[in-house]
């Protein structure tokens, strides 16, 4: 084929018309599954250092669905626990993607978007499903407040993506 005739073929391709990006919320839904899971990822570190011994996802699970979660494998349970962290983290990202796009263009967005996140579960659902705080330690803290600005700068890099596009 004369290289005239490919050059033009190379500028006449359309996307498929049934192919779409999807919605900016999903999007943002999916960025935060990203966002847990890089959050996952910190927190297997701060686990197997012995600062966390337990981890949010799981007391959840543990505290608000007991029967269920113990009919669960030993052997499968992270596997839920972990699926469990993705949801919230789903949840959690299309919150953030209904923040104003001016709020989510900052770059200090994600991460105080990551802080508050920790802070509600530390000083409101905690609290409200019973499940202790005053035994952690300030490491244990730290390294969850860690993760949480990790999800929330990752959650923040994956709308600024979207938004580019």
């Amino acid at each position: 084929m004369p290289s005239g005739k490919r050059h033009r073929m190379a500028h006449q391709y359309k996307e498929p018309a049934g192919r779409r990006e999807g919605s900016p919320l999903v999007r943002a839904a999916a960025g935060g599954v990203v966002a847990s899971m890089a959050m996952s990822g910190m927190r297997r570190l701060t686990t197997a250092l012995g600062l966390v011994p337990k981890t949010p996802p799981e007391s959840v699970l543990e505290k608000t669905a007991p029967k269920a979660f113990s009919r669960v494998p030993v052997e499968r349970r992270p596997a839920v626990v972990e699926l469990v962290h993705w949801m919230y983290g789903s949840t959690g990202g299309a919150a953030f993607g209904l923040l104003p796009r001016k709020v989510r263009e900052r770059r200090w967005a994600g991460p105080v978007y990551g802080v508050l996140a920790w802070a509600a579960f530390e000083t409101a659902i905690a609290p409200a499903l019973g499940l202790p705080r005053k035994g952690n330690t300030a490491a244990e803290r730290l390294a969850l407040l860690a993760d949480h600005l990790l999800y929330g700068a990752v959650v923040a890099s994956s709308s600024m993506r979207s938004q580019k596009r």
